[in-house]
C-alpha cells in the first residue's frame, strides 16, 4: 500500500514537472513571438513606430503581423503608409493598427473641400432603418484640435501630427507632413487614444530628424484627450467654431438653415478650424412645405441617402497653401491663397492673418445649395469670414463675387 502511494507521489510529481516545463516552453514561445512580431511591426513602418507600443493596442496581444507590399512604408519614397493586423490563432487576422505619412505637394492637397462624397459626415440609412440621418456624424466626425492645435488633431480612433518644417530644413523636406497613427477595430479605449497620440508624435518626431525637416514639436497635453463628441446640438446654443452660426440665425432668423450643429474647440492658434452644420428631419418638413413641386425629391432625399449639411472650414499659415478640390473627376486642384472662387459644392475667401495666408471655405452637399439659393449662401458666408477674420485679427479679406453663388 505504502509503496503504490510512493509511486502514485512519483507520477504525480514528474507530471508536475512535465506541465512546468511545457508551461515554461509555451512562455518562451509567446515571448519570442511577441519579439519577432514587433520587429516585423518596426520594420514594416520603417523603423517609425515602436513595435511594443503597437503590440500594446487593444489590451496586449502576442502575435501580430504586419502586412505586405504596398502595405509597407519606404521613408524615402513618400507620402506612405504601413499596416498591421492582429494574429488571433493560427491561419486568422485582424485588422489592428495603421501608420500614414501624408506631405504637402503642389499637386496632391491634404485637405479637401467641395461635395465629394468622401466628406460626407453621416452614414445614409439607404436599405437599413435609421429615423434621424443627420443626428449623428458616424461617418466623419469634426476632429478636436490637440492643445491649442498647432501639433494636430485627433477623434476617437485615430491622431494626426503636424509638422512643418522650418528654416533651416533639407531643401528636399516638404513644407509640411502629417503622420496619422490610427486604431482600425472598433470601440477603441481612453488608453489607446492616448497610445495612438503617443505613437504618432513619436513618429513624426522620428521622421523630421530622418529626411531633415527642422520642426520643433509641441508636447502632448498633459491631461487625458477627451472623447470626440459625434452628436450634433441645437444650432441656436453652438459655441466654440460654431458659435459665429448661433449668432447669424439670432440676427437672421432660421429660414431655411440648418438647425443642428457640431463644433469643436476654437484655440486662436490653431492652424485648421472647422464648425459642421446639418438639417435635422423636422426642418427638413418645414423647408419641404415652401420648396416647388418639382425639387421635393430632393427633401425627401435628405432623410435618407443624401442628407443636407454644410460645413465652414479656415485654414492659417502653412496649411492655406495645401487646399484643393476635386475637378470632376480629373486632377486635383490646389487653392491659391489670395483668391476668392467656387467649385462643385464649395466656395473660398483668402485673408492675411498675422503676416501669413488665410483660406476660409464653405462646402454645401448636394442639392443643399440649390434648397438655399445665392442670396442666402452669400449672406452666410461673409457672416462666417467676417467673423473669424475679426476674431483673428485678419486683414486684406477677398470675398467671391456674387455670380459665384449662383449654382448652374
Amino acid at each position: 500500500m505504502r509503496a503504490g502511494w510512493i509511486r502514485l507521489w512519483q507520477w504525480t510529481a514528474c507530471g508536475g514537472i512535465a506541465l512546468s516545463l511545457y508551461a515554461g516552453w509555451l512562455t518562451f514561445d509567446d515571448i519570442r513571438d511577441r519579439a519577432s512580431s514587433e520587429r516585423d511591426i518596426s520594420a514594416a513602418c520603417d523603423q517609425l513606430v515602436s513595435g511594443a507600443a503597437v503590440m500594446d493596442l487593444q489590451g496586449g496581444m502576442v502575435r501580430a503581423k504586419a502586412g505586405d507590399h504596398p502595405d509597407r512604408l519606404d521613408v524615402d519614397a513618400l507620402p506612405g503608409s504601413c499596416t498591421v493586423y492582429k494574429v488571433p490563432g493560427p491561419g486568422r487576422t485582424k485588422a489592428l493598427f495603421g501608420l500614414t505619412v501624408r506631405v504637402s505637394s503642389p499637386s496632391e492637397p491634404l485637405h479637401r473641400i467641395g461635395d465629394d462624397s468622401d466628406l460626407e459626415p453621416f452614414r445614409d440609412s439607404s436599405g437599413r432603418q435609421k429615423a434621424d440621418v443627420t443626428a449623428i456624424a458616424d461617418r466623419r466626425p469634426e476632429p478636436r484640435p490637440i492643445g491649442d492645435g498647432t501639433l494636430g488633431h485627433y477623434g476617437d480612433w485615430y491622431t494626426t501630427v503636424r509638422a512643418e518644417c522650418g528654416p533651416g530644413s533639407r531643401a528636399t523636406a516638404p513644407k509640411l507632413l502629417n503622420v496619422t497613427a490610427r486604431a482600425d477595430y472598433d470601440d477603441v479605449s481612453a488608453a489607446d487614444r492616448e497610445r495612438l497620440a503617443r505613437i504618432a508624435r513619436s513618429a513624426a518626431e522620428a521622421l523630421t530628424g530622418r529626411i531633415g525637416c527642422e520642426s520643433a514639436l509641441p508636447a502632448l497635453p498633459e491631461q487625458p484627450l477627451p472623447s470626440v463628441p459625434s452628436g450634433l446640438r441645437p444650432a441656436r446654443a453652438a459655441d466654440g467654431s460654431c458659435r459665429w452660426f448661433a449668432r447669424h440665425i439670432q440676427r437672421q432668423g432660421q429660414g431655411r438653415l440648418p438647425d443642428r450643429a457640431l463644433a469643436t474647440p476654437a484655440p486662436d492658434a490653431a492652424p485648421v478650424e472647422s464648425c459642421l452644420l446639418a438639417v435635422g428631419p423636422d426642418q427638413v418638413g418645414r423647408i419641404a412645405d415652401d420648396l416647388p413641386d418639382d425639387t421635393r425629391d430632393d427633401a425627401r432625399g435628405a432623410l435618407t441617402h443624401s442628407p443636407w449639411w454644410l460645413r465652414t472650414a479656415s485654414y492659417f499659415g502653412t496649411e492655406a497653401n495645401t487646399v484643393g478640390y476635386d475637378d470632376r473627376g480629373s486632377h486635383d486642384k490646389i487653392i491659391t491663397p489670395g483668391t476668392a472662387g467656387h467649385a462643385r459644392g464649395a466656395w473660398w475667401a483668402s485673408s492675411i492673418c498675422d503676416g501669413k495666408p488665410a483660406l476660409h471655405t464653405l462646402s454645401a452637399s448636394y442639392t443643399y445649395d440649390d434648397v438655399l439659393g445665392p442670396q442666402t449662401l452669400s449672406a452666410l458666408f461673409r457672416a462666417y469670414v467676417g467673423d473669424i477674420t475679426k476674431r483673428r485679427g485678419c486683414t486684406h479679406v477677398t470675398y467671391p463675387e456674387a455670380k459665384d453663388f449662383r449654382t448652374p
